[in-house]
């Protein structure tokens, strides 16, 4: 039996985060592939928005600032466990997408992204200037999660590194089954059609402006819990988490990898997080060869690198 498109991408998934671990020799190896599942985890919500709805946000940086900083204030101010906090930091963002979200989306196109580009500013602004609760540009610290201390009591222990990749493995993975399941939905089905058309969507009884707003509090969700947990992973955040090109990097790494597609969006956080700390040995060159590698892929992968590495497999299959 043939197994359907989603269940498929879950397993690659699964089985790369499973097998990872086994070529890790250092805890830095840890490290770095627990930043690629935050990045995959935020750009599934760029998916989600751009890649079925056909809405571009260029500032969704702004939403993964609020997750962050809501784990760092609540228990402070509110005297929440910081997992607490992280739900607390979704629910913000999802209402204030929600808001935001209805006037800027009957923009299109480049003014939408601008506008949303605008939000993100404006986040980023506030969490700076308002340094008597921020931290200002310094931040502040962010409290312990716990759980790994919890995980000790029972007998299993994990390293820092281990621990957060293995939290953040999961929380990619519950976003990618969540995502793909969306898309085989009415709901899915709605936002494909309104990414080909808002006319012709709307002829055929979508409500196009409904599931351009839930697109866009969903897509705000998801970058929101994965701010929340780089902020707790790092036990330490600032504005640059909520500045304008951590906006333009997560829309890189979802058109890099394919914004179309979840595991082709995952794969780009992958390369992008991944390329700067192999383009180390250019040393003065790595911004170039950086730069050169992604107008490469751009100019003879447009889908991204999954979907035009697979249409090139299949061109050669025929």
């Amino acid at each position: 039996m043939r197994l359907s498109h989603k269940y498929s991408a879950l397993l690659v998934l699964l089985a790369v985060v499973a097998v990872a671990p086994l070529f890790f020799p250092s805890s830095y190896y840890y490290r770095v592939a627990s930043l690629v599942c935050v990045n995959g985890l935020a750009v599934i919500g760029i998916v989600i928005l751009t890649g079925y709805a056909g809405q571009i946000s260029l500032g969704h940086a702004g939403f993964a600032g609020i997750g962050a900083y809501a784990c760092a204030l609540a228990p402070v101010h509110l005297g929440l466990h910081p997992g607490a906090a992280l739900v607390l930091g979704a629910l913000v963002s999802a209402g204030l997408a929600f808001l935001v979200g209805r006037p800027i989306l009957r923009l299109k196109g480049y003014y939408l992204g601008v506008a949303s580009l605008g939000f993100g500013i404006l986040v980023s602004m506030v969490l700076t200037n308002e340094s008597a609760i921020t931290g200002g540009p310094d931040g502040m610290q962010v409290a312990d999660l716990g759980l790994r201390g919890w995980l000790a009591g029972i007998g299993l222990r994990l390293t820092t590194g281990q621990f957060w990749y293995f939290v953040n493995a999961l929380a990619m993975l519950i976003g990618a089954w969540l995502a793909l399941n969306l898309n085989e939905r009415a709901t899915g089905r709605a936002l494909r059609a309104l990414h080909g058309s808002e006319t012709a969507a709307a002829t055929v009884g979508i409500d196009v402006a409904r599931a351009k707003l839930s697109a866009f509090v969903i897509s705000a969700v998801y970058a929101s819990v994965a701010g929340s947990l780089l902020a707790l992973q790092n036990r330490l955040v600032t504005p640059d988490i909520a500045g304008y090109m951590h906006s333009i990097e997560m829309v890189t790494m979802a058109v890099l990898g394919g914004v179309g597609s979840v595991l082709g969006a995952i794969f780009g956080a992958a390369v992008l997080t991944l390329l700067p700390q192999v383009l180390t040995a250019f040393d003065q060159y790595e911004q170039i060869a950086l730069g050169l590698i992604m107008m490469l892929v751009m100019i003879y992968l447009r889908q991204g690198i999954v979907p035009g590495l697979l249409a090139l497999i299949r061109g050669r299959g025929t």
